[in-house]
């Protein structure tokens, strides 16, 4: 499920909810969304004029990838190197890795997974937030904006969510389909910034109520998640990390070659120092060290034939990250590629993808929100 490299095949990817309409910007106007450069990470982004009434066209404006094979994983449900947030400043300038066809498939999987359970201990976190008339929150890795989807209608009073991803396209989506309202009415805001995830300190995050992402912790490195931790719990900042991958997977069905693949598929998680199913485990280290409480539940995409669709991208990606990691396994990966995807056309498969999400409660400190 690590997300890829390539915008492709973009047409009619907006949600339903997401015509032409005004996105509100930070200063509390209408039609403008706040902008931040990746040169400025600390500061606020400047309102960068009104947004296009064509938004569809102005999302168009931004560069087309390949087009798909039919037959090929749509890009971000195969192997992937780095997201769409850059988690150095140093090296090579990298390409959007996140198909938004992808994220739109993956989208009511993912809200049906998250653990509800944990948004309680949250709720009452932010309740008691002193001298606060809202949350602002930042929001990583935000691809088209699923969480703020999921997450803001389910918390009371007003909003401010700052959006980062490193590809504007992405970014647009994310806006333009941001909710408009919390669970109690109150009125959500929304700033996009393309910036560096590895700039994120405490000093960043001053005023920051809630720090989240989904499938992200996955796609770091040990340094990375210890950047993140530090720079939440310096600024007394709770982190709501979502969908983690749990290195496990079960098939029903079962086939001999399920395990193979399952372990092919977790080294590769594993590779460049990315933690893929020992991320959570990392960052629960890294948040406790620095006085966090940490709260973990499971999260699993439960995918019958309801979601075929869905099932059908994740297997190809799955096995092809497998087969990339042990290509011995090509021949018979192939064959058993092929069986699980007629039983799953035939509506005869059911699959079971862990996940884990996780809340870190920060100490509050004196400048934080």
């Amino acid at each position: 499920m690590r997300k890829t490299a390539t915008t492709a095949q973009r047409g009619g990817m907006i949600p339903a909810q997401a015509g032409p309409r005004d996105v509100p910007a930070a200063d509390g106007g209408k039609g403008a969304v706040g902008t931040q450069t990746e040169d400025a990470p600390g500061r606020p982004g400047a309102a960068s004029g009104p947004e296009r009434p064509e938004a569809v066209a102005a999302v168009e404006e931004a560069p087309r990838g390949p087009t798909l094979a039919p037959d090929a994983a749509m890009p971000g449900a195969g192997p992937a190197e780095r997201p769409t947030v850059r988690l150095r400043e140093d090296g090579p300038e990298e390409q959007p890795r996140y198909a938004p066809e992808w994220l739109e498939l993956r989208e009511p999987a993912d809200a049906g997974a998250r653990s509800l359970d944990l948004l309680d201990p949250l709720r009452i976190r932010l309740a008691n937030l002193p001298g606060k008339a809202g949350v602002v929150i930042h929001d990583l890795g935000c691809g088209t904006g699923s969480m703020g989807r999921w997450l803001a209608p389910r918390l009371d009073g007003p909003q401010h969510w700052v959006l980062h991803d490193r590809d504007p396209y992405l970014l647009h989506f994310a806006a333009v389909a941001s909710p408009r309202v919390a669970a109690d009415g109150s009125r959500v805001t929304v700033e996009t910034r393309r910036g560096d995830v590895a700039r994120l300190t405490a000093d960043a995050l001053s005023g920051a109520s809630l720090v989240t992402a989904s499938a992200l912790l996955d796609v770091l490195t040990r340094e990375e998640i210890d950047t993140l931790a530090a720079a939440c719990t310096g600024a007394g900042c709770p982190a709501l990390l979502t969908l983690s991958v749990a290195g496990r997977v079960e098939l029903t069905p079962a086939d001999p070659l399920d395990e193979e693949i399952v372990e092919a598929f977790n080294a590769h998680q594993r590779r460049s120092g990315m933690l893929g199913p020992d991320a959570v485990t990392a960052a629960c280290d890294a948040f406790s060290e620095r006085g966090a409480t940490v709260r973990l539940n499971s999260s699993p995409w439960r995918l019958g034939p309801a979601e075929s669709a869905l099932t059908a991208q994740w297997l190809r990606g799955w096995v092809g990250a497998a087969v990339e990691e042990r290509p011995e396994l090509r021949e018979r990966a192939d064959r058993y590629l092929r069986e699980r995807l007629e039983a799953c056309a035939a509506g005869e498969l059911d699959v079971v993808v862990h996940h884990t999400d996780l809340l870190a409660l920060s100490r509050p400190t004196g400048g934080s929100a």
